[in-house]
């Protein structure tokens, strides 16, 4: 048996978090057909909640199950969630279609000569392999509406910064790795700057404060500094 097949009989596994949690696990790495699998789990808990479910967390490879302890206990959550593992995803799944504009321009991003020279590649390259990406929602970070992309092609992959920089505006565009973000807050970051969006992530709409879904299919459209000065939004 290979490394990767035995490393695959190992998932799902399910661990413990305090007494109102259980993670279900269905992988180490980012990669689609892992994140299909929380989804899978993720719209089974909701389409059909076992009594003493509360909500469920998706992220990469993982999903957190919050439940009542009052009503059920971790080994009880883990059969309900083993039940429910595998099957069809909802009819109403089929993922939403996303477009965020972007600006490569300058000052809006101080990264992109860095990359291409890591990459071996020129400032173009890494733009048009950045728009050519084909990108997913996995899942929501630690602040408003940071949405983790998945699928920033090979030849632009590079790890985190050693160092992070202060002060990043809100709308600049990050990738590190597989991942890709669109920032919501001005904050400290450890990711490469390639561009600056004027798309808006938060909605302002109380019934859907964010732009996206989990799940949801993302794609890219450049345009210059005029029009993002001027504030256009997808």
């Amino acid at each position: 048996m290979t490394g990767r097949a035995r490393a695959e009989q190992r998932f799902p596994c399910f661990s413990p978090v305090a007494e109102h949690g259980l993670l279900v696990e269905f992988g180490e790495t980012i990669d689609r057909e892992t994140n299909a699998r929380v989804r899978q789990l993720d719209e089974a808990l909701a389409a059909d909640p076992f009594d003493g479910f509360l909500e469920s967390v998706p992220a990469y490879a993982s999903l957190l199950i919050h439940f009542d302890p009052l009503i059920c206990d971790h080994g009880s959550v883990r059969q309900q969630a083993l039940r429910r593992i595998g099957g069809e995803s909802r009819p109403d799944a089929t993922p939403g279609s996303q477009e965020v504009l972007v600006c490569y321009d300058g000052d809006f991003a101080p990264d992109l000569e860095a990359v291409a020279t890591a990459c071996g590649l020129s400032r173009d390259d890494v733009i048009a392999a950045h728009l050519a990406g084909r990108y997913d929602v996995f899942m929501y970070g630690f602040a408003p509406g940071y949405a983790y992309l998945g699928g920033v092609p090979d030849r632009i992959r590079l790890p985190r910064k050693p160092v992070a920089v202060r002060d990043v505006p809100a709308g600049s565009v990050l990738i590190a790795g597989p991942q890709c973000l669109v920032s919501t807050l001005t904050m400290p970051t450890g990711w490469w700057i390639i561009g600056r969006s004027p798309t808006r992530i938060l909605t302002q709409d109380e019934s859907r404060p964010f732009l996206f879904d989990v799940g949801d299919r993302v794609r890219f459209r450049r345009i210059g500094r005029t029009e993002l000065e001027a504030g256009v939004v997808a």
